[in-house]
């Protein structure tokens, strides 16, 4: 395996790109100088010391050695010892809710960052599992492949807003489906899906996909978040609710029973979630109880450092550069002018 240790460095290809661009301006500049004073070849002949290509032949030793330079600086290095690890450890995919009915405030701060700190603490709780990210509303989308770089989790998690979904709506049997896709192709693994919402499902075609989700041995767990006495929906930035067409304020309830519902078809449970702890502590107690399985994964463990190389090819341009004159050798001129004059005579 190749990698750059600081690929950032690479960065200073941008600034070379420049300088050759500013070289060839410049010599462009230079030429039509020349051009006013008389014929490109006349002038030339008065200038016999002068080499066209040494010139030339320095600039591009001198970048040579700038491009190795830079790719040094990277950190160029070859992977030379794999060893393959055996961890125990499960592959969880939250489905989270983001539909407008999210930002009901029944559940401080609101529903959707009540939820974001449930995973984000769940996320903290992992150690050799994997976990991948769906964001769903009337569509479902993929946030994060699964993974196990927890510090990306989180960080796609912060993004997670009502807005990143156009199509409003909870359509549950979507995500389920998705999230049955997004599973590597272990074997042995133990699956889980856990999906976070009001339970409002609107396409009502949840209970089918949990279904489905256990015939292929992936349960399915169902954290219902809200008030079921129900509670209005803040349009985001304003003071003011989100109202139906006859004038009348919506209210978002929770829907437990069909929350129950999907979670008994998919083999998980059902986890009501409110303003306190209890919620995270039967989710841990619920990841807790899956089997671990075995997951092998190979990593490199060893890097060779491969800068030393570019560093002495850099030396080697610039140690060329710095021998090789700009002007020709008089002396060479001289005999050849001796000779064009004897072979005239």
């Amino acid at each position: 395996m190749f990698r750059f240790e600081n690929p950032h460095y690479l960065y200073l290809l941008v600034l070379q790109v420049l300088l050759v661009a500013l070289h060839y301006y410049s010599l462009y500049r230079r030429q039509k100088a020349l051009r006013r004073y008389g014929d490109p070849e006349l002038v030339r002949q008065l200038f016999i010391d002068v080499s066209r290509v040494r010139p030339e032949v320095k600039f591009w030793l001198s970048q040579a050695a700038l491009l190795c330079l830079i790719v040094a600086l990277a950190r160029p290095q070859f992977g030379t010892k794999i060893e393959s690890r055996e961890r125990q450890g499960i592959e969880a995919i939250i489905a989270l809710d983001v539909s407008n009915s999210m930002l009901a405030e029944d559940v401080k701060p609101n529903r959707l960052q009540k939820a974001k700190m449930m995973v984000s603490n769940m996320v903290d709780d992992m150690k050799d599992d994997k976990v991948g990210l769906i964001v769903f509303a009337g569509q479902a989308f993929t946030q994060l492949p699964i993974t196990s770089d927890y510090v990306s989790a989180k960080m796609f998690l912060e993004t997670i807003n009502p807005s990143m979904v156009t199509v409003q709506g909870t359509d549950i049997a979507e995500a389920i489906r998705l999230g049955l896709k997004s599973f590597t192709h272990n074997e042995g693994v133990s699956r889980a899906i856990f999906v976070i919402t009001d339970g409002e499902d609107n396409e009502q075609q949840g209970v089918e996909a949990a279904k489905e989700a256990a015939k292929q041995g992936v349960r399915v767990y169902v954290l219902g978040i809200g008030d079921p006495a129900g509670a209005p929906i803040p349009i985001e930035g304003t003071n003011q609710y989100i109202i139906d067409q006859e004038g009348n304020i919506v209210m978002s309830r929770l829907s437990e029973d069909m929350c129950r519902e999907i979670a008994r078809a998919g083999n998980g449970s059902y986890i009501f979630v409110d303003n306190s702890s209890s919620a995270q502590k039967k989710l841990s107690e619920q990841v807790d109880r899956l089997a671990k399985s075995t997951l092998e994964s190979e990593i490199y463990s060893e890097f060779d450092e491969q800068f030393q190389g570019f560093l002495i090819l850099a030396l080697l341009f610039l140690l060329v550069d710095a021998l090789l004159l700009e002007r020709q050798n008089h002396r060479v001129h001289v005999s050849k002018l001796f000779r064009r004059n004897d072979k005239k005579a």
